[in-house]
């Protein structure tokens, strides 16, 4: 009966160690006894033999302070990479039930949404009562959320990021940026520095480069903000000329 596969693959391995482990003990040997015959030939009171010891005891106590400081950077690597690691656990830990909580809340607003101005004045007592519970509650939630590090965020008039935004439609408009957001169709949420929900909006299209708008408005509030040099009119000219003839 053939023996296990398995226990000729670990007797293969014994082996192989086995013989590893005698080479590298012949390897010290060797060096142990070429060592022993320096010392037996060579004169310790030989200033050459004292320089080749001082020089061989230079180069191993480099080799040390070599290991050391690797040692010791490897090792605050491994500090900070622990330390963030366990910041990004404590921070992103909630994320999965952050976002199953949104719906949640989207339900909510969808609710509070759907009450007209109209209803929510002629509506009895228990109406207004229960709208106000749902409106309380929803805020709650929020407040919960943010607490927990989610915050939500409105990228109207900014430039479509895909990373941030999930374009749901296009919308020709001259009169806006070209690839920048001109609805938001539902609001985003991160978690941290982390999207944990991309915001839902239109992009428009046709209007200028986003850049060149925004350089444009950058350009317009330098020269709003600048300050203003006073200007003598020629009142002011003549009323100063006189002045300085009468003194």
């Amino acid at each position: 009966m053939p023996g296990n596969p398995d226990d000729a693959l670990f007797d293969d391995i014994a082996a192989e160690e086995e013989r590893m482990a005698a080479e590298e003990q012949a390897e010290m040997e060797a060096a142990e006894a070429e060592e022993e015959a320096d010392g037996v030939n060579a004169d310790p009171n030989d200033p050459q033999t004292v320089l080749a010891v001082l020089d061989k005891l230079k180069a191993e106590n480099e080799e040390l302070k070599d290991k050391t400081l690797r040692t010791v950077a490897e090792m605050e690597n491994l500090r900070r990479r622990t330390a963030r690691e366990i910041a990004d656990t404590r921070s992103y830990a909630i994320a999965n039930f952050a976002r199953d909580l949104l719906g949640v809340g989207d339900n909510l607003q969808r609710a509070i949404q759907a009450v007209s101005e109209e209803k929510r004045q002629s509506g009895s007592d228990e109406f207004k009562q229960l709208l106000e519970g749902v409106e309380l509650t929803e805020r709650e939630l929020l407040k919960a959320l943010e607490k927990a590090g989610v915050t939500k965020f409105n990228p109207d008039g900014e430039k479509f990021d895909p990373n941030l935004h999930q374009a749901m439609f296009e919308m020709p408009d001259e009169s806006k940026p070209n690839n920048s957001v001109a609805q938001v169709v539902q609001e985003g949420y991160k978690i941290g520095d982390r999207v944990l929900r991309p915001a839902m909006v239109g992009v428009a299209k046709g209007g200028p480069k986003f850049e060149d708008v925004a350089e444009t408005n950058s350009d317009a509030e330098g020269d709003a903000t600048a300050p203003q040099e006073e200007q003598t009119g020629p009142d002011q000219a003549r009323e100063d000329q006189a002045k300085a003839q009468g003194g």
